[in-house]
């Protein structure tokens, strides 16, 4: 069993702090890491890759430092990075040298991962050619060399399409069995089905954390959906906390936040993980 612990970790760029004394002991399986633009998620797994030092706390992998883990970690930062005039399977080979793959496996192990992501067809074809969900995917492909322990995915489905991001999170389901994934998204429903945990964090503390269903038990009589016609819809908006809304004929579904039953027609609904992104991460909150 890998663990990889985090113990009091904080980060500061000028002024902000980004990390504040976070702790927390990741183990084999998929964890979820939610929050909003500038909640720390990227600083903590440039952290974890030993791509950025902390100011004050400690991370270990199986009771070594980064400075002696970080050659175990694959990751796909969120601006994955290549070279353009290189093909697939030359930037595969390249990569796979540079992580300590044998030279004479370098181009079986590189074959093997574009075949699991669907580019072995287009691997002799240079990667400026490539479609925007193409370079993703060999972004996801080069995480993979060498059989990392600890896989970190920064916005991993950006630029996929539907069909592409559900065999994704089916070869993520996969490789968690035996190592520790940490997939950082806003698109909740990337880790609502594969994560075994999900992890809040917001302005660098983690605000909560532990499987789907204790979490949304947060929001547990506190999701309504209401119908209302176009002359109340603006009333809705300014007094509630407002989650979506859509218009069916001539009146309008709101789905809100409250902790009372709301005064107009309303039904209690059962509250996903998209609501609880939003309850903590709504403008103003």
């Amino acid at each position: 069993m890998n663990e990889l612990i985090i113990n009091g970790l904080s980060k500061q760029y000028g002024s902000k702090r980004v990390i504040n004394m976070l702790s927390f002991t990741f183990t084999n399986g998929i964890y979820g890491l939610l929050g909003a633009n500038g909640a720390g998620k990227t600083t903590l797994m440039k952290i974890i890759c030993h791509l950025s030092k902390p100011d004050s706390g400690k991370i270990t992998f199986n009771g070594k430092l980064p400075v002696k883990y970080y050659k175990e970690i694959g990751y796909l930062s969120q601006h994955f990075s290549y070279y353009p005039g290189f093909t697939g399977l030359e930037f595969m080979e390249y990569i796979s040298r540079l992580k300590g793959v044998k030279k004479e496996n370098c181009k079986i192990e590189s074959q093997k991962l574009l075949h699991e992501v669907g580019l072995y067809e287009v691997r002799n074809k240079r990667i400026s050619s490539y479609s925007g969900g193409m370079k993703q995917r060999l972004g996801i492909a080069q995480a993979l060399i060498n059989n990392p322990k600890i896989l970190i995915f920064d916005e991993p489905t950006v630029g996929l399409d539907p069909k592409e991001r559900i065999k994704f999170k089916h070869l993520i389901s996969q490789l968690g069995r035996e190592r520790i994934i940490i997939l950082s998204t806003h698109i909740v429903s990337d880790v609502e089905s594969i994560a075994k945990e999900i992890i809040v964090l917001k302005s660098g503390k983690i605000v909560h954390h532990g499987e789907k269903d204790s979490l949304l038990s947060i929001l547990e009589g506190k999701v309504w959906e209401i119908t209302v016609t176009s002359d109340h819809f603006s009333d809705i908006i300014d007094s509630k906390q407002v989650i979506s809304e859509r218009t069916v004929d001539d009146k309008t579904l709101v789905r809100i936040f409250s902790e009372n039953e709301p005064c107009f027609e309303s039904k209690l609904c059962v509250p996903n993980l998209e609501d609880l992104y939003l309850y903590y991460f709504r403008e103003g909150k």
